[in-house]
């Protein structure tokens, strides 16, 4: 049996524009032109109508632009997939279009076999992740999973861990929320070069804490990671309460795939509540005395609060053979086995930290890119070969637009 064709809606303000990209799908058997509008208010108005599987919107157009446009289909008819395009390639463009609820960006101007195998390649990804949603049935589709990262010591890299596991989990397809629950200094936000104007302590002002209010205190990150941002001063860290977290994080595995946490080094009452929650803990040390006494203690700790086993995995971060004690060593004197090795690339962190990309974007190639893949095995996610995804399209010119604008 035949697949429908591809229902395309073409926007943009450009007759000429219009009709270049109605020539270059003319000879596609796959894709059917099913309409055309010359702003983004007809847009809405024909996407409503005409229900088209993608649209390519154009930016900058007259009434309502492209963003704007893009908003409120992704809310009205989020089955649509939306292409943006624009003669302006910059990362402020491509977050902007992503944010909105973009999948794709093409820069104008593009040949033939680019548009289409855009539109093509959207339309699948689509198409996949419906029936995924559809295979998984309700109890899937309702609840996420918690993983928090922890350690008793401060300086072992948890944040660095923890938005980086976020992004490469966004980029495999996973939908995600980053939590930073290092109420007093979380950097969360600082490592992905984000801005909060609302962070979790503002929750405490709501009447109600329903699953749209707690979303609606989300940033969205460029790699399509949803973060809740800590405090932005250390004494608002006292107005946020052990059963905040518990709703914060039990509204968010609702909406979420992944929750992921990032904690202060310490057995406060809100990171026992993450704790508590969470269905996997990295134990985050490094091959070092210091970190190897917290390590232990830690362990120690969770089990008098009767964590099951399998629901810790420690991970050394900064590993490598040439210093500290070896992981032999370290695995027999703390009882238990290392489930994942992240090692130590001063250059590729230092340097992602200092432009606030996380390395798994800026250097996708790096050996320590590859060993976060691996935790997002580790985690639980199913689908790790998803990962070639982001490394072509949107993600090559998202990378590109970085290092113009950085």
């Amino acid at each position: 049996m035949t697949p429908p064709r591809i229902k395309l809606l073409i926007v943009d303000d450009s007759d000429q524009a219009r009709e270049n990209v109605r020539k270059l799908c003319r000879f596609d058997e796959d894709i059917q032109v099913i309409g055309e509008a010359k702003n983004g208010k007809e847009a809405v108005l024909l996407a409503k109508k005409l229900a088209p599987d993608v649209i390519l919107m154009d930016i900058n157009m007259p009434e309502i632009d492209g963003i704007t446009a893009t908003e409120l289909i992704s809310m009205e008819i989020p089955e649509t997939s939306i292409i943006m395009m624009s003669v302006q390639g910059e990362q402020e463009y491509l977050r902007k279009a992503m944010m909105a609820g973009a999948r794709e960006y093409l820069t104008k101007p593009f040949s033939g076999d680019e548009l289409v195998n855009t539109i093509k390649r959207v339309h699948q990804l689509e198409t996949k992740r419906r029936q995924q949603l559809q295979s998984a049935g309700p109890e899937r589709l309702r609840e996420g999973r918690i993983v928090t990262i922890f350690s008793a010591k401060g300086g072992v890299g948890k944040t660095t861990i923890a938005t980086n596991l976020a992004v490469a989990l966004a980029t495999v397809g996973a939908r995600v929320a980053l939590v930073d629950l290092d109420l007093q200094f979380g950097d969360v936000a600082l490592m992905l070069d984000l801005v909060p104007k609302r962070t979790i302590a503002d929750l405490v002002e709501e009447a109600e804490l329903t699953q749209e209010v707690v979303e609606d205190y989300l940033l969205g990150h460029v790699s399509g990671v949803q973060v809740l941002a800590a405090p932005q001063r250390p004494e608002q860290a006292e107005l946020v309460s052990e059963e905040l977290v518990q709703t914060v994080l039990a509204k968010l595995k609702k909406s979420f795939d992944y929750v992921i946490v990032d904690t202060a080094p310490s057995f406060h009452g809100t990171i026992l509540a993450a704790l508590d929650a969470s269905e996997r803990i990295l134990l985050l040390g490094t091959l070092e005395l210091p970190s190897f006494k917290n390590l232990k203690l830690s362990l120690e700790t969770m089990a008098s609060l009767q964590y099951p086993e399998e629901k810790i995995a420690v991970v050394v971060n900064r590993y490598s053979t040439d210093i500290g004690i070896s992981l032999a060593e370290f695995e027999e004197s703390l009882g238990t086995k290392v489930q994942g090795k992240v090692p130590s690339d001063g250059r590729v962190v230092v340097e992602a930290v200092n432009k606030g990309v996380p390395f798994v974007l800026s250097s996708p190639k790096s050996e320590i890119t590859q060993a976060l893949y691996e935790l997002v095995k580790l985690v639980g996610w199913q689908a790790p070969e998803q990962q070639t995804v982001s490394k072509t399209g949107l993600f090559s010119r998202l990378m590109s637009g970085m290092r113009k604008v950085k």
